[in-house]
């Protein structure tokens, strides 16, 4: 249970009771965001994986032909450009791949093999499934991040700071009501002996 500061008087429960006012108004909302992200970690986990059996089956159909890759000009194509955007999915700022900028060296077509151009296509289609797992990575890993940030306080506002504040908000009560029913006894008590002291005086 967590440790909360706190002094016996009103101020203090005032306080209190607030802060715990907040956090259970709170609870709700951070709940579903966790369960929000929880959902979109396992489409990402998902995709991630359907880009990557897509990855495995292209550079498989490209070792079929790997004695013809043996004499295509790599240098020929370069990625010049990854252009981006962010979007907010369940709070979180992820980049979202909008587009790749090629650059191919010119060559002649008369000079080089029939299948040079065929080979440029595939390769961009290859470097695109690349960098879009990429992508793909770099969003898991933030939405994990932040499904893991978002459980922690959810533990820390259900598990640790509510009960805690439910805790000395009671203990405050307690001693007032006790400093109260003491101060009421001594009252009674001072009226007793007021009395005692009258009637004795008669």
């Amino acid at each position: 249970m967590a440790t909360i500061k706190f002094q016996y008087n009103k101020t203090s429960l005032q306080i209190l009771e607030k802060n715990l006012k907040m956090r259970v108004r709170a609870l709700p909302t951070i709940k579903s965001k966790e369960s929000a992200l929880r959902l979109e970690v396992k489409k990402a986990k998902t995709d991630i994986q359907k880009l990557e059996a897509e990855l495995e089956r292209k550079i498989a159909s490209y070792d079929e032909m790997l004695a013809l890759w043996g004499e295509f000009d790599t240098s020929l194509l370069k990625v010049k450009d990854v252009k981006m955007s962010i979007k907010k999915i369940a709070g979180v700022r992820i980049p979202i791949l909008d587009e790749i900028e090629y650059e191919i060296k010119p060559f002649s077509m008369f000079n080089s093999p029939a299948w040079f151009a065929d080979g440029l296509t595939s390769l961009k289609d290859l470097a695109q499934t690349g960098i879009e797992r990429e992508f793909y990575a770099q969003k898991l890993h933030l939405l994990e991040y932040a499904r893991k940030k978002t459980t922690q306080k959810v533990n820390l506002f259900e598990k640790v700071q509510i009960p805690g504040y439910q805790d000395a908000i009671r203990k405050i009560k307690k001693f007032m009501e006790d400093e109260e029913n003491l101060s009421k006894s001594s009252q009674k008590i001072v009226k007793k002996k007021k009395e005692q002291i009258q009637e004795a005086e008669i």
